[in-house]
């Protein structure tokens, strides 16, 4: 998995079966600044196809590298699932994920699942979010309501109510996660750091109200599902918006990071007040923003009446979840079986995700 927020490549190791999901082992792989940087410079703008082309097998290359690491340090694979580096997303229109899948297979030598949102777009869906289905096979309870919040370059809720049949399942982008936070600190720190660690920029810096008050304002937090956002919604110029505010950028990094959590407070409270998600409800939060403070913090002023706790304290590494995700995903595809949720995404059927390269 390579997400928006450009961190890296994440590998998981997962023995599936139709009963369980058992994580082996999880590598993670920065990506290289150059890589990065390309990846940027293709998203969501003006490019030319020439690097478009350059980088799909460039990027399959570091995955390659990046999957011998955690082969050689856990042992061999039977099958790989891979999401690719998405670099536009206009659901229910289109998608374009990178990181060619024959150049995978061929340096793996085993079969690979990729090209994961176009069926579902093709059958009228959002393309996204597609970790739902999974959420809803790892975290549901028969008493509880349990929320699965990924904090991603995007945030994403995946809502389960109590002994949950899975068409019972509520998931969508809530907005930003951690993508507008890392471009602010990029800027803050003149290109040393990518990310706000522990939180510390942003608990140096003010909250403007007002400014805040300007961003919840956008009518997409108070869109019914299905939805799905992207680095097209909070990238450059998200980021440039912020910044004619004329703020210090400290400032900027603490109100952008009370921004994800109210927008994923809020996102919580508006889908699990129906009477279907009754009893107590245990946020379950995975993703890099586990390791803000900041937005943790926030989240549990927000949501004082919810039990806060993180996907490893429910057996499944917070920083893998994803990647594991796309295994058991990559899992289903492999036998012929549907794993994407028509109520996530707005399709209007169930579909088999993904193209498989032999």
């Amino acid at each position: 998995m390579s997400g928006t927020s450009l961190d890296g490549i994440d590998v998981a190791v997962v023995e599936v079966s139709s009963r369980s999901v058992k994580t082996i082992g999880f590598v993670s792989t920065p990506y290289p600044a150059a890589v990065r940087a390309a990846i940027l410079a293709v998203s969501n703008t003006n490019t030319t196809t020439g690097a478009i082309s350059r980088l799909n097998y460039r990027l399959a290359e570091l995955y390659a590298r990046a999957l011998n690491r955690a082969v050689r340090r856990y042992g061999p694979i039977e099958l790989i699932g891979c999401h690719g580096q998405t670099i536009y997303h206009e659901g229910p229109s289109n998608t374009l994920q990178i990181g060619e899948p024959a150049v995978l297979a061929e340096r793996a030598g085993v079969p690979v699942v990729g090209n994961f949102r176009a069926r579902d777009i093709a059958a009228g869906g959002q393309g996204a979010p597609l970790v739902p289905f999974v959420d809803y096979l790892l975290f549901r309870h028969r008493k509880r309501t349990r929320v699965a919040l990924n904090i991603g370059g995007i945030a994403n809720i995946t809502a389960i109510p109590p002994a949950a049949a899975v068409e019972d399942v509520v998931a969508f982008d809530t907005g930003p996660g951690n993508m507008v936070i890392d471009a602010l600190v990029k800027e803050f720190s003149n290109g040393k750091l990518n990310y706000d660690r522990g939180g510390r920029i942003a608990a140096s810096g003010k909250v403007n109200t007002a400014l805040l008050d300007d961003l919840l304002a956008d009518p997409y937090y108070v869109r019914k599902p299905p939805k799905s956002a992207g680095r097209e919604q909070y990238g450059a110029e998200f980021v440039a918006r912020l910044k004619k505010s004329g703020l210090p950028l400290a400032d900027l990094i603490a109100t952008a990071t009370v921004l994800t959590a109210a927008t994923i407070a809020a996102a919580t409270i508006r889908t699990t007040t129906p009477l279907r998600f009754r009893g107590p409800t245990d946020l379950i939060v995975s993703g890099g923003g586990v390791h803000n403070p900041q937005i943790l913090a926030h989240l549990a002023g927000f949501l004082p009446t919810a039990a806060l706790s993180t996907s490893s304290d429910h057996g499944v590494n917070a920083d893998a979840k994803e990647a594991v995700a796309f295994a058991v995903l990559a899992y289903r595809t492999w036998h012929r079986k549907p794993s994407s949720l028509p109520s996530a995404t707005g399709a209007s059927h169930a579909v088999i995700l993904g193209s498989i390269t032999p």
